[in-house]
């Protein structure tokens, strides 16, 4: 066989394969998970404030000019940026200060 009829058959083998596998694909059900509401249920009933941090999620463009909303996120910010008050347990971290102690790379507070 010569090059150009091995490239035809490559070709048509590969496009036989396409075809195949969309075929295939348009054909199977989709098997819909709900694992992504009941994750959300269980947060919620953890913790309010991501109960209201879904909501202004939903609320879209109108979000950032909703009150709570504000107080929402900036309690959430506040939350993910508080410092660590836990004291280090290891023999070294007592005789030196670390980052956390000193304060090194804690956002700076409005007060």
């Amino acid at each position: 066989m010569d090059a150009k009829t091995l490239a035809r058959i490559g070709a048509i083998a590969f496009v036989a394969a396409a075809i195949t596998a969309t075929v295939i694909e348009l054909t199977r059900k989709e098997e819909r998970s709900e694992v992504t509401p009941a994750r959300q249920e269980q947060v919620r009933a953890s913790d309010p404030l991501q109960d209201e941090l879904f909501r202004c999620q939903s609320l879209g463009e109108a979000g950032p000019r909703d009150p709570a909303c504000l107080r929402a996120w900036a309690e959430s910010r506040r939350r993910f940026l508080m410092r660590r008050t836990k004291p280090s347990t290891s023999p070294s971290g007592a005789s030196r200060p670390t980052s956390e102690t000193r304060g090194e790379g804690a956002a700076p507070s409005g007060e």
